[in-house]
Formats: structure tokens, sequence, C-alpha cells
């Protein structure tokens, strides 16, 4: 053959040399190196390079991945979709790495507990539309148990589906405007912004546009998908009704700049990194401030960095939390201004105007919108545990007598908005009729509880069951004339987020005998809290058994209101001037 090739032969023969030279060095053809000579391995490519990057780093310095890594090392929970689709139709749970991978599309196999999924949703914001929430209604009577809850993150679970119903959960979400995708495993979880964003006269920025940018900016790049652990991500516009962002990854905190500081004085973001109170820390300011619309940008770049340096051999020491007190947060902040391209902008902290206090009770009963002649009604979800019978209801009210928004709260309920003042008593009404009500007491009102043993495999006590049995025996006991938060969650994953309740309790069991039997109990914590109140509570009691931790917070309480400095003290504050051998004897004084 000629050596005049056309330009299509000349790329076709250097592409047919490459494959060869290629193959010779991946061990196929035989003649092209010594045999001592070493291999260099192929360079990832792709979304998951950096991951990828991060698993051959680990290795080469002799540390061994966990098995969640190797797993999405060898498929990635993303790809999974289309063996799903056949356990279904085969009517199948999945096993072994499956049970992590299926998280990614927001399927929790919770066996042994119960033998089905859970699908937890992704909710921007905690905001949607009567017509999706009589959707996903609809789907729980379909293809699930007929209830569900609300999430500490704005957001809902439904739960009780069987095998062969998941994909289709997955599905009609989609058909609703909605995802579970990335909602569990090592994902960036669903994004909370402020409830009353947009209709709250104390706010000082609406958060939903930002929530929402970086919410789509999430499920559009495919390298966001598999970090070293799952990442939470909060905006507060510093609205009557907090958004926890102290207690996320990251949080961006509306704060009012004052002139004088070498920048545009004017409303900005504060960034906060590092919450996760399961492991005893809130989110710490960092010194730096953005512009709003820097947000979705600078996450992104975090997020980033974390992907390349989070650890990846211990899941206990893998959040976002250890990487900062591994490296400080200079160095960390340096790493993030290289992914950015760019500096950081730094104030003192005097730069800063106090933020604006949330209001405990503002996230129930009737408050004005900034909207002249709307309100916002706060519906007090007992637990968090809605029927659809009630769910339906609920949307029927949002478009006939609302704006047709429902919001969901961090603290297990919702809020109806764009209510005239003419329908507010129309609303109390339709909500009565639906076994809902927009009054609670002081101690309703902040009651917080996780799943639970009823429903995870990871809970040590019925915590839903002991937060209703606590709300039942100390109403009518004890007139808490302050806000009151008690959080009851189920083990040390801390869902209810226990650390940050004036009163927190963690599952523990309990040993009734020597023989190592064990029944539901507690280990009992005081003094926690959050925005400019923030405390991680510490520990009063261990191992309170549950049907005894009802009658304890009752004494608990009662101590507070006997003993407090003036009515003005909270209970926090109370807890946290004495040491717990006083507390616990002021208690026992109350008892007698």
């Amino acid at each position: 053959m000629g050596t005049d090739f056309t330009p299509e032969q000349k790329r076709y023969l250097e592409g047919f040399v490459a494959g060869l030279a290629a193959t010779r060095a991946a061990g196929g053809l035989g003649t092209a190196s010594p045999a001592s000579a070493p291999v260099a391995a192929a360079e990832p490519t792709g979304p998951e390079a950096a991951a990828h990057r991060a698993m051959a780093r680990t290795e080469a310095e002799g540390r061994k991945l966990v098995p969640e890594e190797k797993g999405k090392r060898e498929e990635l929970g993303l790809d999974s979709y289309a063996r799903m689709k056949q356990h279904a139709r085969d009517g199948l749970f999945p096993k072994g790495p499956d049970v992590f991978r299926w998280k990614f599309h927001g399927l929790f196999y919770v066996a042994p507990t119960q033998d089905s999924f859970m699908c937890r949703l992704r909710i921007p914001n905690g905001i949607l539309k009567h017509w999706q929430f009589a959707g996903i209604a609809d789907m729980a009577d379909a293809h699930a148990g007929g209830y569900s809850h609300v999430t500490t993150r704005a957001n809902l679970q439904i739960r009780e589906i069987p095998a062969t119903d998941g994909t289709a959960v997955v599905e009609k979400l989609i058909g609703l405007g909605l995802t579970s995708r990335g909602s569990g495993a090592d994902n960036i979880r669903n994004v909370t912004g402020g409830p009353t964003a947009g209709i709250d006269p104390q706010e000082l920025l609406d958060t939903r546009p930002y929530a929402l940018e970086w919410h789509y900016h999430i499920l559009a790049d495919r390298s966001l998908y598999g970090l070293p652990r799952k990442f939470n991500v909060a905006f507060d516009g510093g609205g009557l009704i907090g958004a926890l962002e102290d207690t996320n990854d990251i949080g961006f905190q509306a704060v009012e700049v004052k002139d004088g500081f070498g920048v545009e004085p004017g409303v900005w973001f504060r960034l906060v990194l590092g919450g996760i109170t399961g492991h005893l820390d809130l989110a710490r300011d960092t010194g730096v401030i953005l512009r709003p619309e820097e947000a979705t940008r600078v996450a992104d770049a975090i997020v980033r960095v974390f992907i390349d340096h989070g650890d990846r051999t211990d899941r206990k020491k893998a959040r976002l939390k250890y990487l900062l007190d591994a490296w400080g947060f200079a160095k960390f902040l340096a790493a993030t201004e290289e992914k950015l391209g760019m500096a950081l902008t730094r104030v003192p902290a005097e730069a800063v105007a106090p933020r604006p206090e949330p209001d405990r009770l503002a996230h129930v009963g009737v408050h004005a919108q900034k909207q002249a002649g709307l309100n916002w009604v706060g519906v007090v979800i007992p637990v968090g545990k809605m029927t659809t019978e009630q769910m339906r209801g609920l949307a029927s009210i949002a478009r006939d007598l609302g704006d047709g928004d429902l919001r969901l709260t961090v603290w297990q309920n919702l809020i109806l908005s764009g209510v005239n003042d003419a329908n507010v008593p129309l609303v109390e009404a339709a909500l009565e009729a639906l076994g809902l009500t927009s009054r609670a007491t002081a101690i309703r009102a902040g009651l917080v509880a996780c799943t639970g043993a009823a429903g995870c495999k990871f809970g040590n006590a019925d915590t839903k069951a002991t937060a209703v049995a606590i709300a039942d025996h100390c109403d009518g006991r004890v007139a808490a004339d302050l806000p009151v938060n008690i959080h009851v969650t189920g083990c040390h994953h801390s869902c209810a987020q226990h650390y940050i309740g004036d009163i927190g309790l963690v599952g523990a069991r309990v040993a009734v005998n020597e023989e190592g039997d064990t029944v539901d109990g507690y280990h009992l914590l005081v003094g926690g809290g959050f925005g400019s109140d923030a405390a991680i509570a510490r520990e009063l009691w261990r191992d309170v058994k549950a049907e005894d931790a009802p009658a304890r917070v009752e004494g608990l309480l009662k101590a507070w209101l006997a003993h407090r400095a003036d009515d003005t003290e909270t209970l926090a504050r109370f807890t946290r001037r004495h040491e717990p051998d006083a507390l616990r004897a002021l208690v026992e004084e109350m008892a007698e």
C-alpha cells in the first residue's frame, strides 16, 4: 500500500498505532517494554475523577478505604438505576453495597426495623405547591404506608414502600416536579432556607433564589455526588424563624455590613463552616463575607476541596468538621480561594451589625406577613407525622385560603402562607376539622423527634412515642411561660439534634437485670442552644427508662420555674448556671 494516505486514513492509522501502544502498556502485547518497567496507572477522567484521585492517593499513602468508598469506585449509586428497576420488577430489596447505592436515589432499605423502603425527598427551602403536596399524599396511599413525616431539614419522608414500588415512587416524584436524587448516602442533602422567606417583615434577605440556585446546581453536576461523607448547606435570611444554619457544614447567614470597613455597606452573606451537632460542634464564623449572588460559586469550591481532601478511611471522622480541625480555617480557606481563583472578602467582627433575633414560637400560630393584610399560619404537626387525609386537607386550605404554598420548617411543622385577615378564622376551623391546630403550648411548640426505633435500625428507643408521652404528661402539670425546646433522638447520629435542645434526650438501651435484658431509655442532656444563644448541651442523667422520662422532664421544668433568677430566664440559661449535681438536687427537691 502506498504512503499517500487521505487525511481520514492518516487519522485512522494514528489511532490504530496509539491503540497498539496502549495495549502493550497494559500487558496485552508482549514486545514493547522490558518486564521490569513500571506501568503507570491511568489518570482518572470524567465527573468522578477528583474523587477517584483522592481514593488513589489515600491507598498510595498505605491507608485503607472504607467499604463505601470502594463501592462508589466500583459503581457510583447514580449508575445503579437499571438494576434498581429490575429489582422492583422482581420484588427484591437490595443487598450488600447496593443498600448504600440505592440511597443515591433517595431510597433507604430500613430493615430490620421495617421490611420496606423509606423515600426522602428534596424540597429546596422547604417550599411546595399545594398540588405537589397533594400528589405526595396520593403516592403515599398508592405505594407506601398512608402517612408522611416532616424532617428536621424541612423535608418530607414517606415510609413502608414495598420492594416493587421503590422506583415508581422515584419516578412519580419527578412527575410532580420534585426529586429524591442525592437525598441519602454521601451527597449534598436537602437545601434549607428561611421558612418565611419573602414574606417575613424582619428578614434581611429572601433566601429562596439562593437556595434554589444551589439546589439546581447540585442536580446538574454529577461531580458533586459521592463525597467523602454527607454534606449540609443552609441559608438563613435573618427572619423570625431560623434555619439552624449553624448546625450545617456550610451556613450562609444574611448580615448587615456597616460602612467604613473597606467594603460596600449593605446585606451580605457571612460564611460559617463545620457545624455537626452530633459531633459536638456548631458552625464557626470564618470572618468571610460574600455577595449573595456568589454563594453557589463559593459553596461549590468548598465542596470540591472537601472532595479532594476529606477522610475516606474512617466514616466517623469523614465530615467537613474533621478536615477543618486537621487543617485549621486559614489553610482550608486558602485552598478554597485556589479553587475559586479569587480572594475571599474578609471583614472584622465589628463590621457586622447584630443579626435580628428569631422568635422561637413564630413557626406556630398566626403571624402578620410583610404584605399588608396577609398572614402565615404555623400548623402544629405532632412529632412531624401527618396522615394522607390531613395532607390533602392542608393542600386544599393552601389552595383555597392561602397563596398555594406549604412551607416546611426544621421544627417538623408546616406553614400556610398568604392567608388574608378575613380568612384566618376559617383556616383555623378547617385545621380543627383535620384534627390539627395552629395553637400549641410552649412545650409542644418546641417538641422535635426523629423516627427512632419504630422505623430506623439505629434507634435505641421509640422517640416519637416518648416525645408525645412527655408532652401529654407535662401539659396540665407544668405551665411553662417561655419557649422550651425538647429534642428526642434515637441514637448518636442525632437526627433530632439533641445537643441544641433546652432538653435533649438521646436513645440508649437501659439494662434491667443481670442477664443483660434491656428496655428503651435515654441519656438526658440540658442547656443546648442555637443562633446567638448557641451552646452544646451537657449530660445530666444517664440511662433513664423511657417510661420514666416524662416525669423526669416534668421535675426539671418545675425546678426551673421555681428557682429561675427572674421571669425572663430561659430554661437553657438556668441549667447552664447550675452544675449537674445542683440541678439534680433541685429536681429531687421538687419530687419530695
